[in-house]
């Protein structure tokens, strides 16, 4: 069996030539590349690879924001048997020292200027690493006499010889699928990172487990990529859409997506629950400032689209005649309106995972017509566990797993899965990876879940962020957090209450929509830390609490509640690279704040 990733670039030059493969944003202007224009260079930095010095199973690192110099380098490492290592754009010199030390790397392609200062000040305590490669044109430091630009490194390729070329063509043909594809280093909520190593079967297994799944997708649909590219996530999806021939956007600053979409109007996009959390917010207050007949179309619609979409579409039943002739006048009156704001009027389906969505969110979205496809994953199963089947999903649960992956439960109802996309284990961790396995061999996932009468998996919790107050109630904090999420004014939430008589909350507000309130409400503040502490403002924010929280048992409820004038940073230290909470951080960092809410 060959590697599909190994061959997938020249396949599909050959199949579509000079089709576009993806489009990039250079200097304000979507440029477009073409298969053949990809197969082209993507053999060149191969070249480049060897010339170099990369030799197979060498392990090679990037440290850069999403671009298309990712994708080449990833393929070309591959046309090596040579293993791309990603770094994510905003890990510290120490993550990356770390991460380069750990993988062995002789090489690390970065980015732009202050990944270059990163790797530089890196390359001090990284004896094995020798070579640094700048996708950006930057000023390199007077004592650096090693560097290369991209299109330096390019052009060592463009003249390589003819054995260079037959090395690079004879180590493609000696790859196997036993031969390492990449190292997820997961960022981790605790402790040091560590490397799920995946060989290229995972990757097999993987894109053709998905292909069976989502028949939905074809080489007719566009996908935007905005996850970063060190994310399983987005990886496994990008390579999934090439494999399908699909066109893909790049879109280099995530906080430029919701222009983005609106160049691109992408048939498929995946991205984290947060993205939709703040969708859902802004459509909801459009909702709330209408009057007279459009807010009473706005309600109509919503009903007759939640009885179509979710009572007839979700389950593959017929819909009742006049309930479709009502649905399509208002999915052409405002749900059409509706997604072209968004940007998704071309949607097919929208995957979205790595944290909880509250299913009110989901469903809102599935009665206006857009396919938020919720799934379960992780960067030891190869991204993918399980997602929403085209018909008779369980909204609340996180799908069906795909087809080739075993799923049970463990002790303390936690989700365990076999299969071929499990990873092979941590990179110089055999004791983590002893830990990470029951001793028959199913993956230890730390989530705690069941799996439902339909064969769905619901989540209830991870079971190392499971807490258990003074009165012996255990706490799930993530479902209060993902409760919360939906509010206009809440950006972000911690809670609290380990060992403590009551539950509490750090809250970060949502700034924008905090001014907005002030401004309307005529409530004078100097600062930020001024409007948090002012009492008009949490008076309204515990009401609003209230009301989220009122289906909460009383024991799970937030009790008492602290606002902060600055945002969780993973430059900080407080999130890790996927958005999740470090809870021993907050905990420390915040603890002032936190006795306070308990004296």
């Amino acid at each position: 069996m060959s590697n599909i990733l190994t061959d997938l670039i020249s396949k599909q030059a050959l199949k579509y030539g000079s089709r576009e493969a993806y489009r990039y944003k250079n200097n304000g202007v979507w440029e477009s590349t073409s298969w053949t224009e990809l197969q082209n260079t993507t053999a060149t930095v191969a070249c480049a690879l060897e010339i170099i010095g990369i030799e197979q199973c060498d392990n090679i690192t990037i440290f850069s924001a999403n671009r298309p110099e990712i994708i080449i380098t990833d393929f070309a490492a591959y046309a090596n048997r040579a293993v791309p290592i990603s770094i994510y754009a905003t890990s510290s010199c120490e993550q990356v020292e770390y991460i380069v030390n750990d993988s062995g790397a002789k090489m690390i392609f970065v980015g732009d200027q202050a990944q270059y200062a990163i790797a530089r000040k890196a390359m001090a305590n990284c004896p094995r690493l020798k070579q640094i490669v700048t996708f950006d044109n930057v000023p390199r430091d007077a004592d650096d006499t090693t560097t290369l630009t991209f299109s330096q490194f390019t052009e060592l390729g463009r003249k390589a010889s003819e054995a260079c070329r037959r090395s690079v063509e004879q180590r493609t043909l000696a790859a196997t699928p036993d031969d390492i594809a990449t190292i997820i280093y997961t960022s981790g909520t605790t402790g040091e990172p560590k490397g799920a190593v995946l060989p290229h079967s995972c990757f097999n297994a993987a894109l053709e487990f998905h292909v069976s799944r989502l028949t939905m997708l074809s080489d007719s649909d566009t996908s935007l990529c905005f996850l970063p590219l060190s994310h399983i996530f987005e990886k496994a999806w990008t390579y999934f859409c090439m494999h399908m021939g699909m066109r893909f956007a790049i879109n280099r600053d995530p906080r430029e997506i919701q222009q983005t979409i609106q160049e691109v109007r992408p048939t498929c996009m995946c991205s984290v629950p947060r993205f939709w959390e703040k969708v859902y917010t802004a459509v909801q207050e459009k909702l709330a400032d209408m009057k007279g007949v459009k807010k009473w179309l706005a309600a109509r619609a919503l009903k007759i689209g939640r009885r179509r979409n979710i009572d007839y579409i979700r389950l593959g039943r017929k819909t009742p005649w006049l309930l479709e002739q009502q649905y399509r006048f208002f999915d052409k009156k405002v749900f059409n309106t509706l997604r072209r704001a968004i940007g998704v009027e071309n949607g097919n389906i929208f995957p979205t995972a790595g944290a909880p969505l509250s299913p009110n969110i989901v469903e809102f979205f599935h009665s206006c017509g857009i396919n938020v496809m919720i799934g379960y994953g992780l960067s030891e199963t190869t991204a993918t566990v399980s997602c929403f089947p085209s018909t008779g999903y369980e909204i609340g649960s996180v799908g069906t797993p795909l087809a080739g992956v075993q799923v049970k439960i463990g002790d303390e109802n936690e989700i365990l899965v076999k299969g071929p996309t499990v990873m092979r284990g941590y990179y110089n961790k055999p004791e983590a990876t002893a830990q990470a396995f029951t001793p028959d061999g199913w993956f230890r996932t730390g989530d705690a879940g069941y799996i439902d009468s339909t064969g769905a998996i619901v989540l209830t919790e991870r079971i190392k962020d499971l807490f258990k107050t003074s009165n012996g109630k255990y706490i799930a904090p993530q479902a209060l957090e993902s409760r919360l999420g939906e509010d206009k004014y809440i950006e972000q939430v911690a809670v609290i209450g380990d060992q403590r008589k009551y539950v509490t909350a750090i809250i970060i507000p949502a700034f924008e929509a905090l001014k907005e309130y002030a401004r309307k409400k005529h409530i004078q503040y100097r600062n930020m830390e001024d409007l948090v502490k002012n009492a008009d403002i949490k008076a309204m924010i515990e009401e609003r609490i209230q009301k989220l929280q009122a289906n909460f048992a009383g024991f799970e409820q937030i009790k008492k509640f602290t606002l902060l004038p600055q945002e969780f940073t993973m430059e900080a230290g407080e999130l890790t690279n996927t958005l999740k909470i470090r809870r021993p951080i907050i905990n420390n960092r915040y603890a002032r704040e936190i006795e306070a809410m308990y004296a």
